[in-house]
């Protein structure tokens, strides 16, 4: 899935993506797996369904900084590298709080924990789908993956 997603990422605009029937049939003749595609797919329509509210909320908040406190079944998913970076991240200023909100729920949303790599990915999908603006440094960042994890490297 999370291959797919790259793919998607450096090869379309997020207002340009083909419709999801389409893109299975563009990524099957790529030659994803079928598997791989549907859970692609359906973790991008749950990205979708919580658009209009993270987008609403992050550009027009004035929230104040506050510490985030993850629940157990978070804590269990996210390890203590992950949930640091979601906070680098937060106090940099490169992620809003309730695009923050958003990558936790599309995380917990794989059903598995989740590496550091893996997260920088769906911190890269969150922002991308909302065209949320990176600096050069922090998609270097979100594109490198952690040192113990080279075959899983991504690279733009």
């Amino acid at each position: 899935m999370f291959d797919i997603l790259v793919y998607l990422f450096e090869n379309y605009l997020p207002e340009a993506c083909p419709e999801p029937a389409v893109l299975a049939r563009k990524l099957s003749a790529i030659g994803f797996e079928e598997e791989a595609i549907t859970e692609a797919l359906d973790w991008l329509a749950g990205l979708q369904e919580h658009d209009a509210d993270a987008h609403e909320v992050a550009y027009n908040s004035t929230q104040r900084p506050a510490i985030r406190v993850y629940v157990d079944e978070e804590q269990s998913m996210l390890s203590t590298d992950c949930r640091g970076f979601l906070t680098f991240l937060e106090q940099a200023g490169a992620l809003p709080p309730a695009l923050r909100e958003l990558v936790i729920e599309r995380a917990i949303a794989t059903d598995s924990a989740l590496s550091l790599s893996k997260l920088k990915v769906i911190v890269l999908m969150v922002m991308w789908r909302h065209q949320h603006s990176l600096d050069t440094l922090l998609l270097e960042e979100l594109l490198a993956a952690d040192d113990d994890e080279d075959e899983n490297r991504l690279y733009h």
